[in-house]
């Protein structure tokens, strides 16, 4: 069952709908980044699912709880049971400091522990702002108590709404590094933004507008080639009988643990022992690709005498854009090649069976 199911969900404040029949679900582990123009609903939603607000029709489930059916007793306790809250705005209690204000939501979860509150603190890098007040914080330290604050009682999600809106670049680098970090250890975040650039950060982008879905978009073609990239190493890695490593794509990739998580999320990869692994979903993926690139070689030093250096260059940016048909026309223009130009087999696809099949009935 997905974490977070939304459906059919509306809200509405007099005749303004800020809601409008929404549906989506949210896979654990996953980091979601909600977009859209002011008043398309964005924190309408996250007030929702945080249990801060009530939906006017349909459902807000999470963690198969349905939060519009809670009393205030309930939702209090779902609130710091299930929910960590990052906001735009710190809501840090100023007489407190910064241990005291994450020790404070301890106490609405259960029992404080001083210690554990503390070791969250240094976690994000403030084990020396113990005993200061927030106005002795600068807004990026305030919004790192925050976010410790938000992760003390271990919740199923975090909702964060613009936590970097108050934040200079400096400090908004180190939240968005803190956030990367948390959702490669496994962490749900649901985050609304404005910032093209974070929301690019994210598994997912849902985008409202005027309380209406508008868009999801799950990755970009930047993230769709990295994809491929890791895959193809993977491929090659098995056909010569290695096992990849985690440490093999520290030089491949600029964040290859979140890259291969999100994989594993895909159902693409398995991650155990630091050992990664093709599932036979991502096997099929990375065979196309290795099987495109080496087309692409053939076709390169073949048909056009590239060199072998410029055709392995051009072959890496073409194997990402060529489409399956455009694959099946290139292999039967060169004669359903058996290796590429350096000698490694192009794995055979459809057209090359039929070809076979042909061949064999002619003789």
């Amino acid at each position: 069952m997905s974490l977070v199911e939304v459906a059919n969900l509306r809200k509405s404040f007099g005749d303004v709908r800020a809601l409008d029949g929404i549906s989506f679900t949210i896979e654990s582990g996953e980091w979601i980044a909600i977009m859209g123009p002011s008043g398309s609903g964005k924190t309408t939603l996250i007030n929702i699912l945080g249990g801060l607000d009530t939906p006017t029709e349909g459902r807000a489930v999470v963690d198969s709880v349905d939060v519009g059916r809670l009393d205030e007793a309930a939702l209090t306790r779902f609130r710091s049971e299930k929910i960590g809250f990052v906001f735009q705005q710190f809501h840090l209690v100023p007489y407190l400091t910064a241990l005291e204000n994450v020790m404070l939501a301890q106490y609405f979860h259960s029992t404080t522990d001083e210690a554990e509150a503390a070791e969250a603190l240094r976690r994000v890098g403030l084990g020396e702002r113990l005993a200061h007040l927030p106005s002795q914080l600068s807004g990026g330290e305030q919004q790192r108590v925050a976010v410790a604050r938000a992760l003390i009682n271990h919740p199923k999600l975090i909702l964060a709404d613009e936590p970097t809106g108050n934040l200079d670049e400096a400090n908004e680098e180190t939240v968005i590094r803190l956030l990367r970090d948390l959702h490669s250890e496994g962490h749900t975040i649901l985050m609304v933004t404005h910032d093209p650039s974070i929301g690019s950060l994210a598994d997912r982008r849902i985008e409202l507008a005027h309380g209406r879905l508008a868009q999801i978009t799950v990755y970009s073609s930047e993230d769709e080639a990295r994809f491929d990239h890791v895959l193809e190493e993977l491929w090659l890695c098995a056909e010569i009988g290695r096992r990849a490593k985690l440490t093999r794509f520290h030089s491949l990739d600029a964040d290859p643990e979140r890259t291969i998580q999100r994989l594993a999320v895909l159902g693409l990869v398995t991650v155990q022992d630091s050992e990664v692994d093709l599932t036979d979903r991502g096997t099929r993926r990375a065979r196309d690709v290795v099987r495109r690139r080496r087309l692409a070689e053939r076709l390169f030093t073949d048909t056009f005498s590239i060199a072998n250096a410029e055709a392995d260059s051009q072959a890496c940016k073409f194997e990402h854009i060529i489409s399956p048909e455009l694959d099946e026309r290139i292999c039967s223009f060169l004669g359903h090649p058996k290796t590429c130009p350096h000698g490694r087999p192009i794995p055979p696809g459809p057209c090359c069976t039929s070809a076979e099949s042909s061949a064999k009935k002619s003789a």
